[in-house]
C-alpha cells in the first residue's frame, strides 16, 4: 500500500548494445510494480561498481544480452510495500543491494526489490553515502566475516585496498581487531593509513608475494594470477577469498599443496549483513569514501571514470 503519488513512467539509464560508456542512454520506462514481499523504492542515489562497467561492455557474464538497466546499489525512500512486507512502510528511508546478479535495475528513478534486501538508512548518512555502501561493503563483510571469520590478532592481506571493496574491507577487518596489510599505489598510501592500515605495499614497486608472510586471510578482487601468488603469503590453515571467477580446479589443487583453503565468493543480498553494516555506520566504525558524484543523466561520464580503474572509493549517481 502507498500514500505516495507514484507516476506511471520514470527515467532510467539503459543500453541496447554492449560497448563503451557511449552506449548508455537515458530512456523512459514504466515504473515497476512490487510483487509479494517486495517494496517499491524512490531511488535517490545509486552507486557504480566494477560489475556495472564490465556488464556494460562484455558479453558472457551473468546477464543476457541488452537492453537492460544496470545498477544494484540503492538508497532512497519506500513509496509502496506489497503483500507480506512487515519490516518497512511507505516513507521509510532505506539502503540495500538488489539481488545479485539478476536483480539489477537501480540506475532509475524507481526500483523494486525484496524487502529483506534492504535495511533502514542510518541517520548519520546522506543518500549518496548510503548508496556507496551496499554491494561493495556486503562483499567485504561476507568475505571477511561470513567466509573467513576474521578474529582479533589475525593478519589480513587486502588487495586493491583503496578501491570500492578494499576500503570497506580494511575498516571491517580493523573493527574486528585484525592486523591489516593493504596493497595500493603509493599516492593512495596516506588514505589507507587514515583508514588504519598497519602495513602498506606499493604493488608497482614491490612483489607482495615475497614481502608478505604468515597471513591468515587474503581478500583478492584482482583475479587468478594474484590469487595464486597470494597463496604463497598464507600460513597453513589460512584462507584466500577470491572475488573474481577463477580456474577453481587449479586453484583448489594449488591451495591443497600449500595446506591453505581457497574459495571463490559471489556477493548475496542479505538483510542481516545490511543491518550489521548499518550498525557499524551508526557506531562510527564504517564510512564510505566517495570518489565522485554525477547526475543520473551523466551516467556515461561516471562509467568512463570507472573504466580507468584509478578511483579511490565509490562513484555515485544522484537521482533528482
Amino acid at each position: 500500500m502507498s500514500n505516495f503519488d507514484i507516476p506511471t513512467t520514470m527515467h532510467a539509464i539503459s543500453q541496447d548494445v554492449l560497448g563503451g560508456p557511449e552506449v548508455l542512454r537515458e530512456v523512459e520506462l514504466p515504473v515497476p510494480q512490487p510483487g509479494p514481499s517486495e517494496i517499491l523504492v524512490r531511488v535517490r542515489a545509486t552507486a557504480l561498481n566494477p560489475t556495472d562497467w564490465k556488464h556494460r561492455a562484455v558479453s558472457g557474464l551473468f546477464l543476457p544480452a541488452p537492453p537492460f538497466v544496470l545498477g544494484w546499489d540503492v538508497a532512497g525512500e519506500v513509496v509502496a510495500a506489497s503483500y507480506g512486507v512487515t519490516v518497512f512502510t511507505p516513507g521509510d528511508e532505506v539502503f540495500g543491494m538488489l539481488p545479485y546478479p539478476y536483480g539489477h535495475g537501480a540506475a532509475a528513478e524507481y526500483v523494486t526489490g525484496p524487502a529483506r534486501a534492504f535495511a533502514r538508512k542510518p541517520s548519520n548518512l546522506n543518500h549518496v553515502e548510503a548508496a556507496a555502501i551496499p554491494l561493495a561493503a556486503l562483499t567485504a563483510y561476507q568475505a571477511l566475516v561470513d567466509t573467513a571469520n576474521v578474529e582479533a590478532g589475525q593478519r589480513v592481506l587486502i588487495h586493491a585496498a583503496a578501491g570500492g571493496v578494499g576500503h570497506f574491507a580494511v575498516q571491517i577487518a580493523k573493527s574486528r581487531g585484525a592486523y591489516v596489510i593493504g596493497t595500493a599505489s603509493a599516492p593512495n598510501h596516506p588514505f589507507l593509513r587514515e583508514l588504519g592500515v598497519d602495513e602498506v605495499i606499493d604493488y608497482r614497486t614491490t612483489d607482495f608475494s615475497t614481502a608478505v608472510r604468515d597471513v591468515d586471510v587474503v581478500v583478492d578482487p584482482l583475479g587468478m594470477e594474484s590469487v595464486l601468488k597470494s597463496l604463497r603469503t598464507v600460513r597453513p590453515g589460512g584462507i584466500v577469498v577470491s572475488l573474481l571467477p577463477c580456474d577453481t580446479a587449479r586453484l583448489s589443487a594449488e591451495a591443497e599443496r600449500s595446506s591453505v583453503r581457497a574459495v571463490v565468493m559471489l556477493v548475496e543480498a542479505d538483510h542481516a549483513g545490511m543491518q550489521a553494516l548499518a550498525d557499524m555506520v551508526a557506531e562510527g566504525t564504517l564510512r564510505p569514501a566517495i570518489a565522485g558524484t554525477f547526475p543520473l543523466a551523466e551516467a556515461a561520464k561516471a562509467h568512463a571514470l570507472g573504466d580507468t580503474g584509478r578511483t579511490v572509493g565509490k562513484l555515485v549517481l544522484t537521482v533528482p
